[in-house]
């Protein structure tokens, strides 16, 4: 399926009445922020909002302190909670703006309050490894999307592309292979069983 096919049912499903929610899901660099970002420009301002999962990472503080800083991006490194509770208020939106969190890959920290949802905005693109995880608290993210697609790239385009943006994000060329061997892969196989909860799986 290609991109201007997408557009067409992200502006369907906009279409549909009230607010929708779109999930974009997939393993590490399999491009789902680039496909979220497009398709919220194409739909046009007003009717589209992008919300990544990526706002619920923990603090590099307080994975310090759970030991987990070297495991960054597994699922027990997110607010999953947090992350359901959002998506809740999103499918019923209150008159005032919704304020969502973004997560600022210069500083490796989320950023509160960053990503403003407006009440009539009709759509919500909402893009993360684990919408379509089944385990513990994430099990309750699935429920709150309309659809959900997920992103299968082949590996030998994906795994590149992840190493080259961790180097452009600041890491040593041989610590961002290493990394991408180490945990960005253990996490992509963690996401690859979603595949079969799709609504459409995008090659």
């Amino acid at each position: 399926m290609d991109l201007v096919a997408l557009e067409h049912r992200a502006r369907t499903l906009a279409a549909s009445g009230g607010r929708r929610i779109l999930g974009i899901a997939g393993p590490p660099g399999a491009g789902k922020s680039t496909l979220a970002d497009r398709l919220a420009d194409a739909l046009g301002p007003g009717r589209a909002a992008v919300v990544p999962m990526d706002g619920f990472h923990l603090a590099q503080r307080e994975l310090v302190r759970l030991g987990r800083a070297d495991r960054k991006g597994a699922p027990d490194t997110f607010d999953a909670a947090g992350y359901a509770a959002l998506l809740r208020r999103l499918r019923a939106p209150d008159p005032g703006t919704v304020y969502a969190p973004a997560f600022d890959r210069a500083l490796e920290e989320p950023v509160a309050g960053s990503i403003p949802v407006e009440p009539g905005v009709p759509l919500v693109i909402t893009e993360g490894n684990y919408l379509l995880f089944e385990d513990g608290p994430w099990a309750a993210v699935r429920p709150l999307l309309d659809e959900v697609w997920f992103l299968a790239p082949e590996d030998t385009v994906r795994v590149p592309r992840l190493i080259t943006r961790h180097i452009r994000h600041g890491k040593d060329p041989a610590f961002a292979a290493a990394w991408v061997s180490r945990s960005d892969e253990a996490n992509a196989a963690l996401i690859a069983p979603g595949r079969e909860r799709a609504d459409l799986v995008i090659e």
